[in-house]
């Protein structure tokens, strides 16, 4: 059994299942306690009738000195009124008389009609045999139905109707247990049948989810899933969709990234092996000439390996392996010092890694030497909300408005400056990178009087 929703619905109709039969326990052993607790009552009413009916037929019938015909024609009239067999007999158990029907009682059934009839003892030590209590309560509904208003009645037991008694013959059933399993079986099928769309629509998204991730794995980067809802599985759905945002945006970058450094390594490669070429059939002057195009062509080699390297652990770490206090006065007054820039502003600390922040720094002013001239100041300053502000001027041509922000894109140069600067237009992009990391952000500006301004924001902690 692989199928998720398949578990599910079983465990649910099995948790049911459960539920319905300890329900069903429970009631049936709840009505069968009531039935007892009846049954009990109405037992104990019908002996209270019972007591009442001697009381009444012993006013009723003439008294034990009378003959037995009198006594017997008295049994007789009341056995008629009541529509009751009954018998009398005396004190010492002889029979005085009996009326029609008990006689053909005990005619259709020899010496059976014992088991059938119950002895009501009279005060005077006569013996009253009527039939037993279902037959009892037939004739006290027949007897409040022929009674006369002068007739004899008990003075504080009225007659009344005896309830039904559950067990006796001629008694409802209460509480019917096919009944109740009847009921329950119903029910089952009525949750088993509204729990299936659910428990089908849960793992119908969690397949969709599945067929997303294994398109994803297989080569389709662009796929992503459903997130409809509110759900942990829509939350799952959304997770993935960010991940998969993140892997394919790292994938495309790191594809980008070959590209371009493939293409840029074929200048200096190209460069060079021409002037390895020229060498051995170069004169003197021309070989220092040469050896020092090879040195240059070897160091931008060594300098673009530096970089794309240091961009591809950019991208695959999401977060900063070292966090400590760094000095960005002390640091940026080292590194322009290595340019001849100027330096002014506030000792400020940020948390970060020295390292990569040297790096930005170091790039910014090469960046200002190479394209912006000798004129180039650095400054360092608090924001008014925390952190703070490390700006890099220089006094160079300036970055016109519509490549502000494509010039911190991978191997992205203005046009014209490769011929002129060289570079492999990574150096801003690195920046961008770890002012990212760090949680600040890199902007160019125009400068007041001619020139750009690089501003790296950083937050203080």
């Amino acid at each position: 059994m692989r199928s998720l929703y398949v578990r599910i619905y079983l465990t649910v109709l099995a948790v049911l299942a459960l539920f319905a039969g300890i329900s069903g326990w429970v009631v049936q052993r709840h009505l069968e306690g009531q039935r007892e607790e009846q049954r009990q009552v109405m037992q104990s009413a019908v002996r209270e009738r019972a007591e009442a009916w001697a009381e009444l037929l012993q006013r009723a019938l003439p008294p034990p000195e009378a003959s037995r015909e009198a006594q017997t024609e008295a049994l007789r009239e009341w056995s008629q009124r009541l529509r009751l067999p009954m018998a009398l007999d005396d004190a010492e158990g002889r029979r005085i008389g009996a009326s029609d029907s008990f006689l053909r009682r005990e005619a259709e059934n020899p010496g059976g009609v014992g088991a059938r009839v119950q002895p009501l003892r009279l005060d005077d030590g006569r013996t009253l045999w009527v039939p037993r209590l279902a037959g009892l309560a037939g004739g006290l509904r027949a007897a409040a139905a022929a009674r006369g208003p002068g007739e004899a009645r008990p003075p504080d037991r009225p007659l009344a109707w005896l309830p039904p008694v559950p067990g006796l013959p001629g008694a409802p059933t209460v509480g019917g247990g096919w009944g109740l399993v009847a009921f329950l079986v119903v029910l089952f099928l009525a949750v088993g049948a509204g729990a299936w769309p659910v428990v089908r629509r849960l793992t119908r998204r969690l397949e969709a989810l599945k067929q997303g991730v294994e398109a994803f794995g297989a080569g389709a980067l662009h796929q992503r899933v459903a997130e409809d809802g509110r759900d942990e599985v829509a939350a799952v759905g959304a997770s993935f969709n960010r991940a998969a945002s993140r892997i394919e945006a790292l994938l495309r970058s790191h594809q980008s990234l070959l590209a371009n450094a493939s293409h840029e390594l074929r200048s200096p490669l190209a460069r060079l092996k021409m002037a390895v070429a020229m060498l051995e059939d170069a004169a003197p002057p021309q070989r220092t000439a040469l050896r020092k195009e090879i040195e240059t062509n070897i160091a931008e080699l060594d300098a673009l390996v530096e970089e794309v390297l240091l961009a591809s652990r950019l991208d695959a770490s999401a977060v900063l392996e070292v966090r400590e206090p760094v000095g960005l006065l002390g640091l940026a007054a080292e590194e322009a010092a290595r340019v001849g820039a100027q330096v002014q502003g506030e000792d400020l600390s940020v948390r970060g890694d020295e390292r990569l922040l040297r790096r930005a720094l170091r790039n910014l002013l090469e960046n200002a030497r190479r394209y912006g001239g000798g004129d180039i100041e650095a400054s360092v300053r608090a924001l008014a909300g925390g952190g703070a502000e490390l700006r890099v001027c220089d006094r160079g041509p300036g970055v016109p408005e519509a490549y502000r922000e494509r010039i911190f894109e991978a191997f992205f140069r203005l046009p014209g400056h490769a011929e002129r600067e060289g570079g492999v237009g990574l150096g801003l992009s690195l920046v961008r990178q770890i002012a990212e990391r760090h949680g600040g952000r890199v902007r160019c500006e125009a400068r007041e009087g001619g020139g750009s301004c690089f501003v790296l924001t950083l937050p203080a902690g």
